[in-house]
């Protein structure tokens, strides 16, 4: 495992996939201090300024892996799982990926995939957390939890090392069950937006392959592979 950080890029996850053509192994990890085209899920723009984490690690695939989709999930569980160390029993999951404190969002994650290359990038807001139209958002500073980006991603780095070796050895289920053990509990209301399409539901759990389960008003499960949710 190793940790490079640059001042500046375009993207780390971009930078990444790049490093990965042309022979970079697992376990490289890339931090900038600013990204100038950070990418959130759905392409939409991920605001980079100075003083947040943005990061990106790499993973090769192998014969008898899980299913790469999963390790969305398991990044969600290893990154909760860092930040729990600072702020304890205070931040929860949101399907698939999201970190959230007090219903706003404090980080997230993009996968990108080339081969058997899978790229994981992090963001966490750590200084500053941007003002947006349709969600909540905080920060590490506003939760009044100090400490730095650079500090944040070695201790990252070694949980979510450990994840992907008990991912491997144990099977997609660990990484399942405690994914909900860290996210709002079975019942919570949730609204969930696919395109054009708004369905209001409540939380039933995931399904073995790590996709969102919903339990409707009039009783009938349904199983949710893509969309956005958002917590009441």
């Amino acid at each position: 495992m190793s940790i490079r950080t640059i001042v500046e890029t375009g993207s780390t996850n971009a930078d990444l996939l790049h490093l990965a053509a042309h022979g970079a192994r697992e376990g490289e990890w890339l931090r900038a201090e600013r990204q100038v085209a950070g990418r959130g899920r759905q392409g939409r723009v991920w605001e980079s300024p100075v003083g947040n984490l943005y990061a990106s690690t790499l993973v090769r695939l192998r014969a008898g892996d899980p299913p790469a989709a999963s390790l969305a999930l398991l990044a969600a569980v290893a990154l909760h799982e860092a930040l729990s160390l600072y702020m304890p029993g205070r931040a929860i999951l949101k399907w698939p990926n999201d970190v959230m404190v007090d219903g706003a969002k404090l980080a997230g994650i993009l996968l990108e995939r080339s081969g058997d290359a899978v790229v994981i990038g992090i963001g966490v807001n750590v200084a500053h957390h941007p003002d947006l139209p349709d969600r909540r958002t905080t920060s590490l500073t506003a939760q009044d939890c100090a400490i730095g980006a650079a500090t944040l991603v070695e201790v990252l780095a070694d949980v979510l090392a450990r994840w992907i070796t008990r991912w491997r050895d144990e099977g997609f289920d660990v990484v399942r069950r405690a994914w909900l053990a860290a996210a709002h509990p079975v019942g919570t209301a949730l609204s969930v937006r696919d395109g054009e399409t708004r369905l209001e539901a409540l939380f039933d759990g995931l399904d073995a392959d790590g996709a969102l389960v919903l339990r409707l008003a009039d009783g009938t499960r349904r199983v949710m592979h893509a969309g956005d949710v958002f917590l009441p």
